[in-house]
């Protein structure tokens, strides 16, 4: 049952009204008030007009993924009401605009319903249309905040913080939140039987999303140039990139900008700039969806085939084709490991949250030059657009990139000859030089055959030597990939396997099957391909559950393609309708499951 600090709310409002500000500062109220609370944004890929609606959990216990059940629903789109209160879990509460009325068939039983004409108000309280339709908004909020008991001195602050300097917006929304606040105090029982306590849970944390998280990332591994094309939803990466870049990148003294950001004519184009960016000895990256992995397939095949590095940061979204571009997905598990026509196979981590964002970034970079591949930062619409309460940020001043095999002047002179694709240390890396270094180093770029000289050739014991290092080095690359998190209970029989932005809901799951006697280990996969300890795992338990967000279960796949592992050994738990994946889901699949299985 939902009470203090465990609840969930979900607001409806209509695309391109203004309504993320006022969830932006519900969010942020909440969260320095000490309270664990994480938002879902659930919106249309089209620009205006179309139902928008954002999730707020509040979590004492720091759970994080999707709330299963609503607790009260702020419905304020006529078109969306009967969805709206289908939503509301038996006993909860449906917050209406009563300016207008609500059609008798839609009131439900068990579901409360309380009505507030914000449109009348902001109507009465302002004189230009903008400001009655931006307003409306932050008098729901000043209306949630009576209802969940969200300390008016913060969301005060707050309103000074953002329009301290503008004395006229300052006034309008503090009128806004008074007109929702003292009328809901008026006329309602305040606080509702759920309803927020101030704690202390939210130190060493931040609220971020990981598109932000991954372009900071990128400056702190040194990244200098940006190539890319607009998709949602990867397109604030590299916006979150430009804007940390003007702040850090630029010489006070002089001006000039150290770095290079192109928004190239299309993503195959934009692949091409980072490979040719990398070759020249620059760290550089893309950031795409589903969609422009597609269309960079040639260039990823090139990178591969001559020893390039480049970093991708794949922000997944539904597909096929265009598919639904602002709902979550983790279906280019496939594409991305084998991307590009051949024998290819490539280097994949999976963050979890923001934080894992940052840090990932900063390793695909080192990936990308020690193993001269190009590597693939595999995010999700869930994370990367999201805001997550996630582990404040840390770094240390000691790093410095892993450049990997790059001869120096010196090295390259004292060498006899320099052949580019010879293996002299056995782990399937050449050497490799930058351009101007020294003519000695010079070799000419081939994506047709070539021998192990960067020759061209079409012998096929030259091209196979070729080929075989290439695959040798990706063997090698599995003990450079980030380990598994594990989470194991004693003497569990049961396992679950899970990637990416499902980690919060199958961590929520195993402690709610726990509590119905089901003791289960988690194991968490971070990297491709994969190391030994995967292996182990999969074959240690009765009964093992691969829980993924597609259709096909390509992590699954993955194991059997990769492991050897039986699929058959696997049962899939396969959740592809777009939305961020709920415990409910992973509880019902494992116990629904094992109750079918003979004793």
């Amino acid at each position: 049952m939902s009470g203090v600090n465990d609840f969930a709310f979900k607001i409806g409002t209509v695309n391109g009204t203004g309504s993320a500000s006022a969830n932006a500062l519900l969010m942020q109220a909440i969260f320095r008030m000490g309270i664990p609370v994480t938002g879902k944004n659930i919106f249309p890929s089209n620009i205006q007009g179309l139902p928008t609606w954002y999730e707020i959990r509040v979590s004492k216990d720091g759970y994080t993924a999707r709330p299963s059940a609503v607790d009260l629903v702020v419905a304020l789109n006529p078109s969306t009401y009967a969805k709206d209160v289908a939503t509301v879990r038996p006993g909860g509460y449906l917050l209406y605009d009563s300016s207008w009325p609500l059609d008798p068939d839609l009131v439900r039983e068990g579901v409360t319903i309380l009505g507030i004409p914000f449109g009348q108000m902001c109507v009465q309280a302002f004189e230009k249309d903008r400001d009655r339709t931006l307003l409306r908004n932050i008098a729901y909020a000043g209306a949630l905040a009576a209802l969940l008991s969200i300390d008016m001195q913060v969301i005060e602050g707050m309103l000074k913080e953002k329009f301290g300097k503008k004395p006229r917006l300052l006034d309008a929304n503090h009128t806004a939140i008074h007109l929702g606040y003292d009328y809901a105090q008026e006329h309602f029982a305040c606080p509702l039987p759920f309803h927020l306590a101030p704690m202390a849970a939210t130190g060493g944390h931040v609220l971020m999303d990981g598109n932000t998280a991954c372009g900071l990332g990128a400056v702190y591994a040194g990244a200098t140039v940006g190539a890319w094309y607009p998709i949602t939803p990867a397109t604030a990466l590299m916006e979150a990139f430009t804007s940390f870049c003007q702040r850090f990148r630029v010489d006070k003294a002089t001006g000039e900008h150290h770095y290079a950001i192109i928004q190239a004519e299309d993503e195959l184009s934009a692949a091409g700039v980072v490979i040719g960016a990398g070759w020249a000895g620059a760290r550089a990256f893309t950031n795409t969806s589903g969609p422009g992995i597609s269309l960079m397939q040639e260039f990823i095949g090139l990178a591969y085939y001559t020893d390039i590095p480049a970093v991708f940061i794949d922000v997944q979204r539904c597909g096929p084709a265009t598919g639904m571009p602002t709902r979550t997905q983790q279906a280019d598990l496939l594409s991305l490991a084998y991307a590009s026509h051949g024998d290819t196979k490539h280097l994949i981590l999976f963050p979890a949250n923001p934080a894992e964002c940052f840090e990932m970034t900063v390793q695909a970079f080192d990936l990308a030059d020690r193993f001269q591949t190009p590597v693939f930062v595999a995010s999700d619409l869930d994370i990367g657009m999201n805001d997550w309460m996630t582990p404040r940020l840390t770094w240390d001043d000691s790093y410095r990139p892993d450049r990997g095999k790059v001869l120096s002047k010196e090295e390259l002179a004292a060498l006899p000859k320099f052949s580019r694709y010879v293996d002299a240390d056995g782990d399937g890396i050449a050497a490799r030089t930058l351009p101007g270094v020294g003519g000695k180093g010079a070799y000419f770029v081939r994506g047709s055959g070539h021998d192990k000289h960067a020759a061209y050739t079409e012998d096929s014991d030259a091209y196979q030597e070729v080929v075989d290092r290439l695959k040798r080095k990706f063997a090698h690359a599995a003990g450079a990939m980030p380990k598994p998190v594990f989470h194991l209970q004693g003497g569990a029989t049961v396992g679950l396997v899970t990637i990416g932005g499902c980690d919060a809901a199958v961590r929520e799951a195993a402690d709610l099957l726990r509590a119905q006697g089901i003791h289960v280990d988690v194991m968490r996969i971070r990297g491709f391909p994969f190391g030994d300890e995967v292996r182990d795992f999969l074959g240690r338990h009765e009964h093992t559950f691969v829980i993924e967000q597609n259709r096909d279960a390509q992590l699954r796949s993955l194991f059997t393609i990769e492991l050897g592992v039986p699929r058959d050994a696997m049962q899939p738990v396969l959740d592809y309708g777009g939305m961020p994946l709920t415990a409910q889901v992973v509880v019902k699949a494992v116990s629904t499951h094992l109750a079918e299985v003979p004793a």
